[in-house]
């Protein structure tokens, strides 16, 4: 019997990005399917119902990511949701994230093995 991978959809309009969290999240075993756009992150975010979702804060729009996850949220109950942004740390400080419904911030550039914890204790939780 073929063990359960967790899906975890990554949302960035940067490509490079995107295919970096690809390598570091198949090598934790997980299955990555990604989006370009907010607008295709919920089409995917839809098709999917991934276990995490991982979505930058500026993208298209500056605050493409927030509407994503205001989005996402009106669907219905949501996986955790990650942002993921290159003032991820000023985030940390300066904003409740959980008011903006987000599970936490991860900050750029990534750092593989927070990632893989960070993921893994979420999933642990659920």
């Amino acid at each position: 019997m073929k063990e359960h991978k967790p899906t975890i959809l990554c949302i960035d309009d940067d490509k490079d990005l995107l295919d970096l969290m690809r390598i570091i999240l198949e090598s934790g075993a997980y299955r990555v399917e990604t989006a370009s756009s907010a607008e295709e992150g919920l089409r995917r975010y839809r098709e999917l119902r991934p276990d995490v979702v991982i979505v930058d804060l500026m993208m298209e729009e500056v605050d493409a990511g927030a509407t994503f996850v205001r989005d996402a949220k009106a669907l219905g109950p949501t996986p955790p949701i990650y942002m993921l942004s290159s003032v991820g740390d000023n985030l940390n400080l300066t904003a409740d994230y959980a008011s903006l419904g987000l599970t936490g911030v991860l900050q750029k550039p990534i750092n593989p093995k927070t990632l893989l914890k960070t993921l893994e204790a979420v999933l642990k939780a659920k």
